[in-house]
C-alpha cells in the first residue's frame, strides 16, 4: 500500500541516489539537529516545569535507597529503624523515611525523517521540533522520578537525572532517522511512547504496532500533525511533494481533492485508533499549532498512573 500524501519541502531522494548526493544532505539534517537541540531542550524543560507544577509525581514511603524524610517513631516499631543521629538533636526519636522505588522501563521515540520538517505558515514549528519537545521534556519528567529511560536501537534504558541531555546527545548523532523504533529491545510490563506524524504506509506502522503489543509493553502514541494535514486548506494549482519518497503530485484545483483528502485522513487515523484502542493503549492526535504542555499533561497523566501501579498498570 502507498504512503499517505505528505506536504512538505524537497529532500534530495537519497534513496534513489544513494551513491550521489545523498550524504551531502544526511550531515546537513544532522548538523540542522544539532543546531535547534540546545534550544528545543530549553523548552522542553520549560514545558516539563509547567506540568509537574500540577503533578506531585510519585514519591512516598517504602522500600527503596533514597533519604525522603525524617517522621517521628511510633511505637511497636522495629527499634534498628531509629536515626539515632537524628534524634539526638532534641527528646524525641526519629525514622528515616526512604523513598519508595520500582523503578520503570519506559522507551521513547521520535519520528525524525524528512517528513516532519514540514511547518505550515499555520504553525509556529516544525513537526520535528515539537516531537522533540515533548520527548525531551518526557526524559526529563521521568528522570526525576528514577525511572529507567531508553531510545530503542539507541540508548539503552538507564535511570540517570540528566537523561534528557543523554537523549538530546545521542538523537545528535543519528545519521538516518527513522519513523517507526526497533521492537526488539521492548519487554513486558514496559512503556513505550511514539510521537510521529505517522503518516507512512498504514500496515507498516499497523504492523509495528502489533508486534509490541504482543509483547505485553503498554504504548502510548501521539499522531502529530502541521494543522494544514488536517484542514487541507490549499486551492488552484498546487504542487505537492512527498519528502520520504521525492514523489510530486500536481493539482489544477487543489480545492477539489479536499474532501476525498479528508476522508482519507479519518480513514487513516482511525486504523490506527482502533488498534490502540485493542491493545488499551494511549492514542493521542496533536497539532503543531496548539501547546505542547496539552498532550504532556495527557501522557504525564497515563504514564503516572501505570506506573504508580508498579509495572501492573490497566491499559488506559
Amino acid at each position: 500500500m502507498e504512503g499517505f500524501p505528505r506536504f512538505a519541502t524537497s529532500r534530495s531522494a537519497a534513496r534513489e541516489n544513494p551513491e550521489g548526493d545523498a550524504w551531502p544532505k544526511v550531515v546537513a539534517r544532522a548538523r540542522s539537529l544539532a543546531d535547534a537541540l540546545p534550544d528545543l531542550l530549553v523548552e522542553a524543560r520549560q514545558v516539563a516545569m509547567t506540568v509537574n507544577a500540577g503533578w506531585h509525581g510519585r514519591r512516598r514511603a517504602g522500600s527503596g535507597e533514597n533519604f525522603w524524610q525524617f517522621r517521628p517513631f511510633a511505637a511497636g516499631e522495629p527499634v534498628k529503624r531509629i536515626d539515632w543521629r537524628r534524634s539526638a538533636r532534641d527528646d524525641h526519636l526519629y525514622v528515616r523515611e526512604r523513598e519508595w522505588e520500582a523503578a520503570h522501563t519506559v522507551w521513547l521515540w521520535a519520528d525524525l525523517s524528512s517528513s516532519m520538517a514540514f511547518r505550515s505558515h499555520l504553525a509556529q514549528t516544525t513537526k520535528r521540533d515539537r516531537a522533540l519537545v515533548l520527548l525531551l521534556a518526557l526524559a526529563d519528567l521521568l528522570a526525576e522520578t528514577g525511572e529507567r529511560v531508553g531510545l530503542p536501537g539507541l540508548r539503552r534504558p538507564v535511570s540517570d537525572r540528566h537523561a534528557a541531555e543523554r537523549i538530546a546527545s545521542a538523537l545528535a548523532h543519528v545519521k538516518d532517522p527513522v519513523s517507526l523504533p526497533d521492537a526488539h529491545e521492548i519487554r513486558r510490563f514496559s512503556d513505550v511512547v511514539l510521537i510521529g506524524d505517522l503518516l507512512d504506509p498504514l500496515e507498516e506502522t499497523l504492523a509495528w504496532m502489533n508486534t509490541v503489543a504482543a509483547t505485553g509493553a503498554r504504548a502510548h502514541v501521539v499522531m502529530l500533525l502541521d494543522p494544514a494535514e488536517e484542514t487541507f486548506p490549499f486551492s488552484g494549482r498546487t504542487e505537492f511533494h512527498d519528502p520520504e519518497s521525492g514523489f510530486r503530485l500536481t493539482s489544477g484545483k487543489a480545492e477539489d481533492w479536499r474532501a476525498a483528502y479528508t476522508a482519507r485522513l479519518n480513514a487513516h487515523r482511525e486504523a490506527l485508533r482502533d488498534v490502540a484502542r485493542k491493545a488499551g493503549w494511549t492514542f493521542l492526535v496533536h497539532h503543531t499549532d496548539r501547546p505542547a504542555a496539552e498532550p504532556m499533561l495527557v501522557l504525564h497523566s497515563r504514564l503516572s498512573g501505570h506506573l504508580m501501579q508498579d509495572g501492573t498498570g490497566d491499559g488506559a
